[in-house]
């Protein structure tokens, strides 16, 4: 009965979408944008604890022979991403509704929806050319939230982030062509091994590979990341921080376990790519002066950790809680400067320009607090996850035993230095430059009363502004995700263990798709004819 419930994961987010779009009452949408997540988190966790018995579950869309129709694929590793995604898409809703993004259009709570539904569907799918299907579900309403959210900026990155992704589709497009051209088949389950087995599929699945960091920011193929998401508003690049370039990470590291059997051999590239991308995505993230753009070119950087992880090891349990420690961090940072720019009306470092954040620490000492928690997570300081995820990051280099091991031990310790600085000087420049008096926009007051009009005395209007503590819940809501992380990762690191052992032993899954080892041969071999 499980198994036949995961196909809904993708379609109750899409019908809600539908509905919202018909119905003309605001609050009906901003009341199904936030449920749903809710319900992904709340599912991924029934996921999980079912898969305590039940390693993996699946289902054949339409009932039609295994191998040939859609299947719905869930085990530890997906119940886990279900979790983080539906949490994190939950906070960054909910900020879009304090900050009245909602408002704006009725269409903003159908969008996110769409979006939502192809990132659930991409994390479920175990059929390649039906993972492109979703990627573009997830593609078509963020093309849509881009046009409508954020400054004069996001008419420019809308065109950039439009051509690139619909270059990077069609390249994406292409690989499953050739996957299918040289296998028979581009259904993950058939695919287990395929790489190491025939090196015409490998140079295919090589082509989808190479898409999918595309869309996940690695270099060389990066810039567009930063120069499009500092252009949306906080709560969308939050959304999208958690949504597309993880899911394209998510992915590579399905398509790597289960086709590429996790072999280092075939990962020199990807290391390759992976550790320049930590380098410059942490020297680039030294040098902008916009605080959100900072946390752009960290979001490169860790995309860099996390193919690291991936690639160095035969275990992918460094990636795994990298990737969701990612995740809720940058989310907690982008929301919690994003609550910042929302009442000050700037993001830039106060050190830097004029008009900019400055001297927030002797105001909003909640926010500083809060801030100083989700920095020391992303530089990887205790009590948070950040820690965590570093340490799981080097344990995986050092146990590839290797001079690439030691390379990407360096290469990760020197883009964590680098980021300490980047970091060091966004607080800096937000919290402590220009001293007590000085603020972003001295004197402004919140977006909101601007909207309602104003406050009604004129002495209020000229007091300084401060960020009201509705703003700040979603951001402290991923501080105290990321902290409770690392008090109990006790708990999480047997679930994360689950996961690991699953992509490391591909049987399980394979078995769960095709039905069995009569199954799996026949369907193989019908493929291959």
């Amino acid at each position: 009965m499980t198994a036949l419930l995961l196909p809904l994961l993708a379609a109750v987010p899409v019908m809600a979408a539908a509905l919202t779009a018909m119905l003309p009452w605001r609050a009906v949408g901003r009341a199904m944008a936030l449920a749903v997540p809710a319900a992904t988190a709340v599912a991924g966790f029934g996921l999980l604890l079912h898969h305590r018995s039940d390693p993996v579950v699946a289902t054949q869309v339409g009932g039609f022979v295994p191998g040939v129709s859609i299947p719905f694929v869930s085990d530890p590793f997906t119940a886990l991403m279900l979790i983080a995604t539906g949490v994190v898409a939950l906070t960054a809703l909910v900020f879009c509704a304090q900050t009245g993004e909602f408002d704006r259009s009725r269409y903003f709570a159908p969008l996110a929806l769409l979006l939502l539904a192809g990132a659930n569907g991409a994390l479920l799918t175990g059929d390649l050319f039906n993972l492109f299907v979703f990627v573009e579900v997830m593609l078509l309403p963020s093309y849509a939230l881009i046009a409508m959210t954020g400054t004069w900026r996001r008419l420019g990155v809308g065109r950039l982030f439009v051509v690139i992704n619909l270059l990077t589709s069609t390249l994406l497009l292409a690989g499953v062509g050739f996957v299918y051209a040289t296998a028979g088949t581009v259904n993950l389950a058939v695919l287990a091994g395929a790489a190491q087995e025939d090196g015409r599929v490998a140079a295919a699945l090589g082509v989808v590979v190479m898409a999918l960091c595309i869309k996940a920011g690695a270099v060389p193929v990066h810039g567009w990341l930063p120069r499009t998401y500092p252009g949306t508003s906080a709560g969308v690049m939050a959304l999208f921080s958690a949504l597309h370039t993880k899911i394209a990470l998510y992915a590579v590291i399905r398509i790597w376990a289960t086709a590429f059997d996790l072999d280092p051999a075939w990962g020199r590239v990807l290391l390759v790519v992976a550790l320049v991308t930590i380098l410059w995505g942490a020297v680039a993230s030294a040098a902008p002066v916009g605080a959100r753009e900072i946390l752009a070119w960290q979001m490169v950087s860790g995309v860099g950790v996390i193919l690291a992880a991936l690639a160095v090891s035969r275990a992918p349990g460094g990636a795994i809680v990298y990737m969701i420690h990612h995740m809720v961090t940058i989310g907690a940072l982008v929301m919690l400067l994003g609550a910042a720019e929302h009442v000050y009306r700037s993001g830039r470092l106060g050190g830097s320009v004029p008009g900019g954040l400055s001297g927030l620490w002797h105001r909003e000492r909640p926010l500083g607090v809060l801030l100083a928690l989700a920095i020391a997570a992303l530089i990887g300081l205790p009590p948070t996850s950040g820690l965590i995820g570093k340490l799981e990051v080097l344990s995986a280099a050092l146990g590839a035993g290797t001079a690439w091991g030691v390379a990407t031990l360096v290469v990760v310790l020197v883009g964590s230095l680098i980021g300490l600085v980047a970091m060091l000087r966004l607080w800096r420049g937000t919290m402590w430059a220009g001293g007590p008096v000085d603020g972003g926009s001295p004197g402004a007051t919140p977006i909101d009363d601007q909207r309602d009009g104003g406050l009604g005395d004129d002495d209020d209007r000229r007091s300084p502004a401060t960020v009201p503590a509705r703003l700040l819940v979603p951001g402290g809501a991923l501080v105290a995700v990321s902290v409770a992380l690392f008090l109990g990762y006790g708990a999480v690191a047997p679930e994360v263990d689950r996961a690991v052992a699953g992509l490391v032993d591909t049987a399980g899954y394979v078995q769960a798709v095709l039905g069995g080892p009569d199954a799996m041969t026949a369907t193989t071999i019908g493929g291959a004819s």
